[in-house]
């Protein structure tokens, strides 16, 4: 029932576009976007630390999430203050 190879193949795809999609994310104007493009890397490690740990994974999900958050929204405001175009 449990494959774990499903689920390492699966995280591994995930940081690899996810990634991709944060490197080529700048462009995009739109935040929402851009958090999404930062969060699917954070699932994918979780994937590959779900087939050796749960807690392992929930961890890391939860951390990646609240750090990836906080650099986006400094950033955001940041950018505001300069009076950049978002």
């Amino acid at each position: 029932m449990f494959d774990p190879y499903i689920w390492f193949y699966t995280g591994v795809a995930l940081v690899i576009l996810g990634s991709l999609g944060t490197v080529f994310g700048p462009g995009v104007k739109d935040p929402i976007v851009r958090t999404l493009n930062t969060e699917i890397p954070a699932v994918g490690v979780s994937l590959i630390f779900l087939t050796y740990n749960h807690t392992i994974a929930i961890l890391t999900y939860i951390a990646a999430t609240a750090i990836i958050t906080l650099i986006l929204l400094r950033a955001i405001v940041r950018l505001e203050e300069m009076g950049a175009e978002l």
